[in-house]
This record gives structure tokens, sequence and C-alpha cells, in this order.
């Protein structure tokens, strides 16, 4: 099985590309749910190619100047060893609880993808929480201990389950920081290639990375997202957000075993596909018949 992950990898890295969002949050589900992974494998596998994934765009954005460095390093800060901590539970809990643990780690992932969806929900409708403004901004007392308390937390959250380096830690800094999107999406990419390089190697030490798996997964999405990011998609971004929002939820229900969730996540599909697909007519007919002439 090696073009399935090509495929897959060629997926997630068209969505972060064209979206610049954690598309990278469905890895996970996706290897669970399709192609039977153990959770614990999954988490390792999907947090080690992210790493690496995500250096591209973090080398991006930096060069770019679309980067807050000091509010980065705060974050770090907190994130770095307490994702290390998250690792070191899944290990406890694989070493305590034996296959035991394959469910537990899945409940943990699927709480994690519900509330990520949730997140991303969220995204959509909360416009700002603060002001955005392009002044330099300068991060004082309170700022360094909110980033600390905030990579602490979510950091600890994606050592265990690999969701939230591209989910929880935007969502937060559009509610706390006066940074423009720019900054913000550029920030929370290049902390989440650090942060995710430091839990990476922590599961791949834990002996938790399928290496063949990662590798064929990143001839999918390094081309993926430096071919797509050269691209703009035509959905608006609540659209997006609400698509990738659902799925997540769908896929965190499914994980989390729920009553009928198999069917739920089939009827959420459908719905979810159904609903794009009517707004793409009703936007293909609402065009200006000067573009639709000239296509």
């Amino acid at each position: 099985m090696t073009w399935q992950f090509t495929l897959t990898g060629l997926l997630i890295g068209s969505i972060v590309g064209l979206t610049g969002m954690g598309g990278g949050s469905l890895m996970t589900p996706i290897l669970v749910i399709l192609f039977g992974f153990k959770p614990t494998y999954a988490v390792g596998t999907d947090i080690l190619h992210g790493a690496i994934f995500k250096s591209f765009g973090a080398i991006r954005h930096r060069r770019l100047g679309t980067v807050h460095a000091r509010l980065t390093l705060w974050m770090f800060l907190g994130s770095g060893p307490l994702s290390l901590a998250g690792v070191g539970v899944a290990a406890l809990i694989k070493h305590h609880y034996g296959e035991t643990a394959q469910s537990i780690e899945s409940y943990a992932v699927g709480g994690a993808l519900v509330a990520g969806g949730i997140g991303f929900l969220a995204k959509s409708f909360i416009k700002r929480g603060v002001q955005p403004s392009d002044r330099p901004f300068i991060l004082s007392r309170r700022d360094k201990i909110l980033a600390v308390i905030i990579g602490g937390v979510f950091g600890f959250v994606v050592g265990l389950t690999s969701v939230g380096s591209g989910t929880f830690f935007g969502l937060v800094m559009v509610l706390v920081y006066p940074l423009t999107m720019s900054k913000i999406v550029g920030t929370d990419i290049f902390h989440a290639a650090a942060l995710l390089w430091v839990a990476g190697i922590g599961h791949l030490v834990s002996g938790n990375v399928d290496l063949h798996a990662t590798v064929w997964l990143l001839t999918g999405s390094i081309p993926g997202v430096l071919i797509s990011s050269r691209f703009t998609v035509r959905l608006p971004d609540v659209v997006l957000r609400i698509s990738l929002g659902t799925i997540l939820v769908l896929s965190g229900l499914k994980l989390l075993n729920v009553p009928q969730a198999q069917w739920i996540l089939l009827g959420g599909l459908i719905a979810l596909g159904l609903g794009l697909t009517g707004y793409g007519v009703r936007a293909w007919l609402a065009r200006p018949r000067g573009v639709a002439s000239r296509a």
C-alpha cells in the first residue's frame, strides 16, 4: 500500500495549500478509519509527517515576514515540554493497558477531533476577539504568561492526540492577540512546525511511527502544498471552515463510537456534499454573463 498514502498526502497538502487551514487534522482520522491504523500509530505517524510537511510552510512564512517570532518562542516554552508530556502519557497508557490502550487513545483522539471541529466552526462565526493592527506588537508580561499557558495546555493535547497544532492555537490567538490574520496564520504554522518536531521525535523514540507510511505521505503532501499554494480557492473562507469543521466533528464522533456513528458519518458527509454542490451550482448560476462567455 503505497500510492494510496501518496494520494492521501496529496489531498491533505492541497487542502492546506489552497486554504491555509489545518487540513492536517484530517490525517489521523483518515489513517484510523480508512487505513485501519491503530490510534497510537496513527497519532505518531501524523505528528512526524506534520513536522516535516509544515516546515516548508514555516520557512515560507518566515521569509514573507508574517511570523511573530517572540510570540512563537513564548508559546513554544509551554508547548514543547508539555507535548513531550502528552507523548509520555500515551506511552504509559500503551504500557499499562496493552491492547486496551488503543481504545483509550481512540477516545482521546475522537474527543480532540470534536473539539477541533468546534474550534473551526467557531472561527467561522467569531470575527475578532481584539482589533487587529499592523503596528509592531510588543508583548507585555501578561501576554507572555498567556502564551506559555496556551502553549502548555494545547501542546499536551497535540502530543497525546496529534490534533490541534493548526486549530486551537490559531483560534486562541484570534481572540487574545491584536495581530493581523496573515500574522496569525504565519505564527501559527511556524509554531506548529517547531512543536510537531519535538512531539514527532518523542513518538519516533517511543516506536509509534510508521516510517513507510510517513515517507509515502510526504511524496504527495509536499508537492500538493507547493503546487496548490500558487492558486486561490474560489470557495469563501467561511464555507471552507464550516466544511472542515464538520468533517472533523463527524470523524471524532466515529472514533468515539457514539450510537449509530457509522450512519451519522455517512449522513453527515452526504449532507455536506449536497450542500457544497448546491452552493457551487448557485455560485455558477450567479456568475456575470461576461465571465461565462469568456469561459
